[in-house]
């Protein structure tokens, strides 16, 4: 598969090897490739390379990856990047621990890379169905705009990572509808990618710190749906 138009992607890991795998495996599928050797490096080369995507090492010297992903989404200008984590088995890493960072999905290692390829495509994939939908959904007085991926209140904007924008769009297209944990991983995140339905709960919990406690009803032993009564 070569991508259409040109994704690029930061590799960020302290194994040279690893780096010169991906980037090798990466590059001969079209993407552009940065790479980093810790997270302070890799905020540092995100300034200026602006990626689609992020592949990020969890255990690194100088600055974890769980602590570089929290400060790439607390950028608004890294919210809509593409963050995966890459973790060995051996470490105790929890994926709760890297969805409430902020991750969209992690790769466990020894890393195959015909079978990450196929996990980026998918994300490209899906970026390119959802440029093709332009709708704007109002409700009240919020405001989200699936084509710009902006979030208003009134005057106020609300700045969304993008899993967490998908989430809300997904909910808000059909108001008080109920949705379990199983459907909400199927339709935002995908087949594609392995998460666990705590997923679910960590991502509804931040939308509801950013956009109020009763905009999203939690129906006991069912699911969530988006309130508008």
């Amino acid at each position: 598969m070569q991508v259409q138009a040109k994704y690029k992607v930061l590799v960020v890991d302290d194994d040279p090897d690893i780096v010169e795998l991906l980037q090798y495996n990466l590059e001969k599928e079209g993407y552009e490739v940065a790479q980093a050797g810790n997270g302070k490096e890799a905020l540092e080369v995100a300034r200026t390379f602006k990626p689609d995507i992020i592949l990020l090492d969890v255990m690194m010297p100088v600055m974890d990856g769980i602590t570089a992903c929290r400060q790439f989404r607390d950028n608004p200008k890294f919210k809509d990047t593409r963050i995966l984590f890459l973790t060995a088995r051996s470490e105790e890493f929890s994926e709760v621990a890297a969805f409430d960072a902020g991750a969209d999905d992690f790769i466990v290692k020894p890393i195959k890379p015909r079978a990450l390829i196929s996990r980026l495509a998918a994300f490209v994939r899906r970026d390119n169905q959802q440029a093709e939908v332009s709708p704007v959904i109002e409700i009240g007085d919020l405001r989200i705009d699936r084509t710009s991926f902006n979030v208003q209140r009134g005057d106020q904007k609300i700045t969304l990572p993008k899993k967490e924008f998908e989430l809300l769009a997904f909910l808000a297209a059909t108001p008080n509808k109920v949705f379990s944990r199983d459907e909400l991983l199927n339709n935002v995140w995908g087949n594609d990618v392995f998460v666990i339905a705590r997923t679910v709960d960590v991502h509804i919990r931040k939308v509801r710190e950013k956009i109020g406690e009763d905009q999203i009803k939690t129906i006991k032993g069912v699911g969530y749906k988006f309130n508008t009564d």
